[in-house]
């Protein structure tokens, strides 16, 4: 299936619920990125279809990506059963069977995985919060902060929009203090970076951005050459869904 459907009343509360599932490695949206091929919500039964842009994505990635799915639109008010379906994918049939299952990646894979992957998840969010807190660092020194004033800076000190939001976002995620009051720059455990380090953990966010914004492009371009269609037809879902919403 190459062209991006959705059906039924509940379509629109679904894709909102699929919009909170990243790739864990690009820390975008999987509906932002054009994964979601079709949603269909019928009497409270909703199947999901989504495509990667390789037959050889991560079989890692991609489960966490199918399991997330799974989970949020189960969550969603009014769902009574959830089917995702991963289709062209080498391990398509492992991954959706394991998750309908709910058997886990061990589960899924018994004679390939070493353990879950919890770990994993937590290491990708992690990375995203040190570019997060890079991006966040620099929405205030382009409004003026030298390098001298960030280590007092607090999440309050930061203007309102994506860059503020994302990191109360991402801190929240691994478990970090999101109050306005909180210290902007913190270590993985929410510990002040000391200023010493501040300089070097700025730099290695920044490499981690640049890094995701990367993959990001290519992994665009690779969907783009697979399904010729998608980009085209992802924007025009996305405008249905919003009007649908509204």
């Amino acid at each position: 299936m190459t062209a991006v459907t959705r059906a039924g009343a509940g379509a629109a509360a679904v894709i909102d619920a699929l919009r909170t599932v990243r790739d864990p490695e690009l820390d975008e949206s999987i509906v932002d990125l054009g994964f979601v091929t079709s949603t269909t919500v019928d009497h409270g039964s909703a199947v999901v279809r989504l495509r990667l842009p390789t037959f050889f994505c991560a079989p890692n990635f991609a489960f966490l990506m199918v399991a997330d799915a799974h989970d949020s639109v189960r969550a969603v008010p009014g769902i009574s059963s959830v089917e995702i379906v991963l289709e062209d994918h080498f391990a398509s049939d492992q991954i959706n069977a394991g998750v309908s299952a709910g058997a886990g990646f061990v589960g899924s894979f018994p004679e390939h995985a070493a353990g879950e992957l919890d770990e994993l998840r937590l290491t990708f969010r992690r990375k995203a919060h040190t570019a997060s807190m890079e991006r966040a660092c620099r929405s205030l020194t382009e409004r003026g902060w030298s390098a001298d004033d960030l280590p007092r800076a607090t999440i309050g000190d930061l203007p309102a929009g994506a860059p503020r939001d994302g990191l109360v976002r991402r801190r929240a995620e691994i478990g970090l203090a999101t109050s306005a009051d909180s210290p902007l720059l913190v270590n993985d455990d929410g510990t002040p970076i000391p200023h010493d380090q501040i300089a070097r953990r700025l730099r290695m966010g920044r490499t981690i951005g640049v890094s995701i914004e990367g993959n990001t492009h290519i992994c665009r371009g690779l969907l783009a050459v697979r399904y010729p269609e998608s980009a085209t037809a992802a924007r025009g879902y996305l405008n249905l869904v919003t009007e649908e919403a509204r």
